[in-house]
């Protein structure tokens, strides 16, 4: 499990930065606002994480927009670098409805 109280901040550079706003319309401060929410839900990536642990988190943004961002833990620095923002799916509002109460 994560320990969301030792992250510092996020790591934005060139491969990710305003990368989700052009893919999935998600501003990188909206994905940043889901780690904010109490209810956030975050089950293991154990399918895409060969190289490096991978989460996927299920939360809500200040506007109340619901969506699953998938990111990974940079250890040394206790940063949280975002791979990708998106809208969910209906399943995922379910699991996190279920999960997050």
């Amino acid at each position: 499990m994560i320990d969301l109280s030792r992250v510092t901040g996020f790591q934005w550079d060139q491969g990710n930065i305003g990368k989700n706003l052009l893919l999935h319309g998600v501003e990188d401060s909206e994905a940043e606002q889901v780690f904010l929410d109490r209810q956030l839900v975050i089950p293991d990536d154990i399918d895409h994480s060969q190289n490096e642990a991978r989460f996927n988190a299920l939360g809500v943004t200040l506007r109340g927009r619901f969506l699953h961002v998938t990111f990974t833990m940079r250890n040394a620095i206790a940063m949280i670098r975002v791979i990708s923002a998106r809208d969910m799916e209906p399943n995922e509002e379910i699991r996190y409805v279920q999960e997050g109460a």
